[in-house]
């Protein structure tokens, strides 16, 4: 802090001597300590919030770090470190499937209807290994079977 080499502090010693005097010294000495004490008191006090300062703002700027990093989509970077412009991702898409439904619905629409005083047009019949037209089949009140067949069981009949 303070660089005094022994021939200053011999200099200081022997004019406070002369001018505080021999008698008051003791008592002037123990004055000077008690205010050196309360001055590093009060420096190592404005260090240590200094020092606290200064590591509150560095967990500050970690918290932040941690934030941030926590706030990264992994997949996203990923992909984009694995696959920047995306062709790979829009390769490995499967192809877009027809709507069956709208298919199914739209061929079994019914034949427009013939205007009054017309004769209806007469339906082809099917060529051999055809099958007949929706219209042509005859209606039942029966169930449609059903599209999926029963699952299978691995075991031979009997067994159990």
């Amino acid at each position: 802090m303070l660089d005094f080499s022994w021939s200053e502090l011999a200099l200081i010693g022997v004019v406070a001597l002369v001018v505080i005097g021999p008698k008051d010294l003791p008592k002037a000495l123990r004055t000077a300590g008690v205010w050196v004490r309360k001055a590093r008191t009060i420096s190592r006090e404005f260090q240590s919030s200094v020092e606290q300062m200064m590591r509150e703002a560095e967990l500050d700027e970690v918290k932040k770090q941690i934030e941030s990093v926590a706030a990264v989509d992994i997949n996203k970077e990923f992909e984009k470190a694995v696959d920047p412009t995306g062709d790979l991702a829009e390769s490995l898409k499967p192809p877009e499937m027809p709507d069956l439904n709208k298919i199914v619905n739209d061929s079994a629409a019914p034949a427009p209807a013939a205007l009054p005083g017309e004769a209806a047009a007469p339906t082809p019949a099917p060529a051999s290994g055809e099958t007949p037209p929706a219209e042509a089949l005859p209606v039942s009140s029966a169930p449609a079977p059903s599209v999926n067949p029963p699952p299978q069981s691995s075991k031979p009949a009997g067994a159990s």
